[in-house]
């Protein structure tokens, strides 16, 4: 029965507690806690869909904001069957607590749609995507709330967007949303950030741990654009990547898989299923594998109380938004597993998404190699900062990193104040 209660916790609740966590270390004062643990704004539409066939079907949409003292919101929009509220919240927290990790002037947002994209026509998905934006429109904006691909999103949606937005204005607003088209103000490099982030962070960890990045065997769960970029990136510089998986299975080589041809069978197939050469396995046994880093990159709650205790990994990356649950947590921690946590290790996508909008609102852009070095600047440096607390404070990594987060936070909420 607790068993089944602990599994049942949703992302809020997650949220939540990880909060309180790093509010009770930093020994936060009641006021600040009260101003800054909640979302600001939480909004629900109404999304109806006139479908190819004439019929209208309705869709719920969400849009939260949950802090915009340091700057506008940011977030993902995702569209996904299992979309709720309390995710989106969920969410939307954890992001606050990310820009602020790596330091950049934004505040956590999110939004979703409850819809299989993957059973809508495309002229049923930019319809679905236009009058979402619609629906949204007076959140969002260059000043106020910017969103960005996440689950299920692409640049042609985010350009969809763009376009609404810019319709109602009258005039191209470029700076409306991140992770857009190059051709209409998207940044080079963005698409990759994310994973190139769970890289340098990573790296970092190697270091740190004296683990040579060279030869390291690596076990990538969810491949899609974070968990395939780390893998490429992750075979160039070296590593062993043993197994890898998406929604449709598993594959896995314990000499190596070759991921350029991964990614190229994926592209033309639908699915890392079938690739020769490697031996389809299930996905508790791709979790269980020995190896020196596991990238949990699909959803959350992959690494539960139940499994946590058959990981076996030096390090866990989470290049996912919540894969492991704060029980789940304990269990790493007590067994010696250094865990990069997701508002430090995913953080790259929101950091090259504010490369891209320093850019449209400065209406110059800047070269691939600049965005990336850049990035590894801001990311290298970030795990530093973590890494800091974590070794004077005694504290695990997820922790320090909430630390990290939440006092920046509250500071800006302090001299800030309490409007009016």
């Amino acid at each position: 029965m607790l068993a089944t209660a602990i599994v049942e916790k949703n992302a809020y609740d997650v949220a939540l507690e990880n909060f309180d966590l790093a509010a009770n270390a930093l020994d936060l004062e009641d006021n600040i806690r009260t101003m800054i643990k909640y979302p600001e704004r939480i909004l629900s539409v109404s999304v109806p869909v006139r479908m190819d066939s004439g019929k209208v079907v309705r869709f719920e949409g969400y849009r939260v904001q949950h802090s915009t003292l340091r700057g506008p919101a940011k977030g993902g929009i995702r569209y996904h069957p299992n979309v709720t509220v309390d995710e989106v919240k969920a969410l939307a927290t954890w992001m606050t607590w990310k820009c602020a990790v790596v330091n950049i002037p934004f505040g956590g947002g999110k939004g979703g749609v409850t819809c299989n994209p993957k059973a809508l026509s495309l002229g049923e998905l930019e319809r679905l995507t236009r009058r979402y934006a619609s629906s949204i429109l007076p959140l969002i904006g260059p000043e106020k709330d910017i969103p960005a691909p996440d689950v299920y999103t692409t640049p042609q949606i985010m350009a969809w967007i763009m376009d609404t937005y810019s319709m109602n204005k009258g005039y191209p607003v470029h700076g409306v949303v991140t992770g857009k088209p190059i051709s209409l103000g998207g940044s080079l490099g963005r698409n990759e950030a994310t994973g190139r982030g769970v890289f340098y962070t990573t790296v970092s960890s190697c270091r740190h741990l004296g683990i040579s990045v060279e030869g390291a065997r690596v076990v990538v769960q969810g491949f899609g654009n974070a968990g395939s970029i780390a893998a490429q990136l992750f075979h160039a510089a070296g590593t062993k990547v043993l197994a890898v998986n998406d929604t449709r299975g598993c594959i896995c080589n314990l000499k190596g898989l070759d991921i350029p041809a991964v990614i190229a069978f994926k592209n033309r197939t639908g699915s890392v299923v079938g690739f020769p050469g490697a031996d389809s396995i299930k996905q508790e046994e791709l979790l269980a594998l020995e190896c020196e880093i596991l990238v949990p990159a699909a959803l959350e709650n992959a690494i539960t109380v139940e499994n946590a205790h058959t990981i076996h990994a030096r390090i866990v990356s989470e290049a996912a938004n919540g894969p492991v649950t704060p029980e789940a947590d304990r269990i790493l921690d007590q067994n010696g597993v250094f865990l990069i946590p997701d508002i430090l290790c995913n953080a790259g996508g929101v950091t090259v998404s504010y490369f891209e909008w320093v850019q449209d609102e400065n209406h110059l852009f800047w070269d691939e190699q600049d965005v990336n070095n850049r990035l590894e600047k801001v990311m290298t440096r970030a795990f530093q900062d973590v890494l800091k607390i974590h070794l004077d404070r005694k504290v695990n990594m997820r922790l320090a990193a909430n630390m990290l987060g939440v006092s920046r936070v509250a500071d800006a909420s302090r001299v800030r104040g309490l409007y009016p």
